[in-house]
């Protein structure tokens, strides 16, 4: 009986060799990274971990800005993966809400990879530039859409655009409104600003505790963290008005 299913042409020798080897490289760089910091990563020294000269890397990645892209844009999803994994893991638990659960599954991937955490967000790489619209931008914004949908799930439209907040500037307003889809441009300008305040608000304690200027408080930074994303849901949740 005939199908309407296309018929996928089998993968080739050669492509499954090549992506073995990228694969293979893209591991290397990032033991790399872990070993010796964002800065230090070069094709020169990868292809040297691998046993290979530098112009046969080049046939994969040409351009070291190439392997960069990649990599960012692979750690970008090992942390989304994180985080859906710690969401999905306490799914049926009502007591602690599912945004403050994702919160605490991005500090905690943070904290057990701290060099590759320093590669989305320490100092910019010398010289590198991420395409416009390129994975590490899809990359991104997959994660945005976690926690966006973990803070305003279960609220409408009306509620999120008659949020308190103080009211944005005219500029301000049209470019939020004018943002594509996939970049928070589905949401109302008010409550855009919501989001940004607390992703700020979490990512600020983490990026404070992964490099080190929280270790006064010991092994309390997991609770102080804890309790500052209660209070951020709870600040947040209480600027949006009752549905009705």
């Amino acid at each position: 009986m005939p199908t309407d299913e296309p018929i996928t042409a089998p993968v080739s020798l050669r492509e499954r060799r090549r992506a073995a080897a990228t694969q293979e490289i893209l591991d290397a760089a990032e033991r790399h990274i872990t070993e010796h910091g964002p800065a230090a990563l070069s094709l020169r020294a990868v292809a040297r971990s691998l046993g290979m000269t530098v112009q046969a890397l080049y046939h994969y990645f040409p351009r070291r800005n190439a392997l960069v892209t990649e990599l960012i844009a692979r750690t970008y999803d090992d942390l989304a993966d994180a985080v859906q994994a710690a969401i999905d893991s306490a799914a049926d638990d009502p007591a602690v809400p599912r945004v403050v659960i994702a919160a605490e599954g991005y500090r905690r991937w943070a904290i057990a990879h701290p060099e590759r955490f320093q590669l989305l967000y320490g100092t910019p790489l010398r010289d590198y530039e991420a395409p416009a619209d390129g994975p590490t931008t899809q990359a991104m914004r997959r994660m945005g859409a976690i926690f966006q949908h973990e803070l305003f799930g279960g609220f409408t439209d009306a509620q999120l655009a008659a949020a308190g907040t103080l009211a944005p500037s005219s500029p301000l307003r049209g470019h939020l409104e004018n943002m594509p889809p996939e970049g928070s441009g589905n949401l109302p300008a008010a409550a855009t600003a919501l989001l940004m305040s607390a992703w700020g608000h979490m990512h600020g304690l983490v990026v404070l505790e992964v490099f080190g200027h929280t270790s006064f408080l010991g092994d309390h930074q997991a609770e102080i963290f804890h309790m500052a994303m209660r209070n951020m849901l709870d600040d947040v949740h209480s600027r949006i008005p009752a549905q009705g």
